[in-house]
């Protein structure tokens, strides 16, 4: 019997006893129920002290029992243990014996292997040698004459393409040259044009500098004369005239003939020295060229009174006063004129003697929206009102310019295109007969080791490899 049948059977026993042991309580607590109750204490007490004795009986069987179960297991154990381990020394001498035999078996079979394989690399190579040497002389045969038929068809085509080449070359170059020198044409002419305009600006500005220089010396010319200007001027119509001709001088020099108008008759039969044609909203203004001088001439007598000057400078500041009236009421008129007029001075000590020593004159005037001006003052307005016109005449002109340089934007970007695309084309022209060059000089190259028999030195060609490639 072995030890695991013996483990089995002392397990089974176990069992057993318990079922045993169950069996009694139950029937001793049956029996206990069936007494009478008169004798159920006396009984109870005797079988309690039974069933005490039997569980302790059945302690100390069962402790017996457990001790006999682990020493027959550790010794089961030891026994299974020793017998593993011997069982572990014999297969693993049994695999280094197998080792051994198949470390010898493999080194037989490699030797043997590499014995027919030398024997095979070496008929290998002297047919390898036989097929090559028989295809390089095929080979060198097809490719001797395939080579003779394509360097004549090469040859063709170059001389063809050549040809095409230059009749292209020729035809862009002289499409290219037509359309610089059009260009060149277009350009020149638009420089001439502008040119020619800008001459004339400069001219026409030279000649009224000119006008302007020879109305200032005559001026100075004036002044300096040996008559005095009290002589010049006696009367008020001398007077009169001299301020209307040096007014006519100054506008006549600076704006052109249709933005004035001397001696214009307004509304209610007002005759005007001078109008000024001014663009909306100032529109017409009217320029006076009279001025009282008698009571100024009084302020600078050398032999006159303190009293007398005191009261010749009151009667100028009345005589200024009246005449900034009387232009206020004749020249400004609602709806015709603008809403102010000008007061010219003839003489620039005049005006420096009003604004230096008389500003309440000049204050009185600016409210009755009268402007005094001098030969210098009225220059600068004149100056400012011929750009005036000169800009309005521009603004509707500035159309007409928007689409000048419109379409001459559109021209210039068509230009700027076409010069790209064919600059392109230039491009790809070039970089083209440079590849066509480059595989015309790898043919050669070829065909000159072929002609020299040095067919080993050319590269392997694999099928779909163009020849010029790298």
């Amino acid at each position: 019997m072995t030890d695991t049948e013996i483990l089995y059977g002392l397990a089974a026993g176990l069992v057993v006893l318990l079922l045993a042991v169950l069996w009694l309580v139950t029937r001793l607590r049956a029996i206990q129920a069936d007494l009478p109750s008169a004798m159920n204490e006396h009984v109870k007490g005797l079988m309690e002290a039974q069933h005490r004795g039997l569980l302790n009986d059945l302690h100390g069987g069962l402790a017996a029992q457990s001790e006999r179960l682990a020493s027959n297991t550790e010794a089961q154990t030891g026994r299974l243990r020793e017998k593993v381990e011997t069982d572990l020394t014999a297969t693993r001498e049994a695999m280094h014996q197998l080792t051994l035999a198949m470390q010898v078996q493999l080194g037989e079979q490699r030797s043997e292997t590499t014995l027919k394989l030398s024997e095979l690399n070496n008929t290998f190579q002297s047919t390898q040698a036989k097929l090559r040497s028989e295809m390089v002389e095929q080979t060198l045969a097809k490719l001797t004459e395939h080579a003779r038929k394509d360097r004549e068809l090469l040859e063709v085509g170059l001389r063809a393409a050549s040809e095409q080449m230059a009749r292209s070359n020729e035809a862009l170059t002289k499409t290219v040259n037509e359309r610089l020198e059009k260009i060149t044409g277009q350009v020149h002419e638009r420089l001439d044009e502008g040119f020619k305009k800008t001459n004339e600006t400069f001219t026409n500005v030279m000649a009224r500098l000119a006008t302007i220089d020879e109305a200032q010396k005559k001026i100075d010319g004036l002044t300096t004369n040996v008559v005095s200007l009290q002589e010049l001027l006696g009367d008020k119509r001398a007077r009169g005239a001299f301020g209307e001709v040096q007014l006519e001088a100054l506008v006549r020099n600076i704006l052109p003939p249709d933005a004035y108008e001397f001696q214009a008759t307004l509304t209610g039969n007002v005759r005007a020295d001078c109008v000024l044609k001014l663009p909306e909203p100032t529109g017409l203004v009217a320029v006076d060229s009279k001025f009282p001088l008698e009571n100024y001439h009084r302020m600078f007598v050398p032999d006159a009174g303190e009293t007398d000057r005191r009261l010749a400078t009151s009667a100028f500041r009345a005589d200024v006063k009246r005449h900034v009236d009387a232009i206020a009421g004749k020249y400004i008129i609602p709806n015709e004129t603008s809403d102010g007029a000008v007061m010219f001075v003839p003489a620039e000590a005049v005006f420096a003697e009003i604004h230096a020593y008389h500003p309440e004159l000049v204050s009185y005037a600016q409210e009755k929206k009268v402007w005094v001006v001098s030969p210098t003052t009225l220059m600068a307005v004149l100056n400012t009102a011929r750009a005036v016109l000169k800009d309005v005449e521009t603004r509707k002109q500035i159309h007409v310019i928007k689409d000048a340089l419109s379409k001459l934007a559109k021209d210039f970007n068509r230009f700027d295109d076409r010069m790209q695309a064919l600059a392109k084309h230039i491009e790809q022209a070039g970089k083209d007969v440079k590849d066509v060059q480059i595989s015309s000089r790898k043919i050669t190259s070829h065909f000159r080791k072929i002609e020299s028999a040095k067919v080993d030195e050319l590269p392997e060609l694999d099928e779909g490899v163009d020849i010029d490639e790298d």
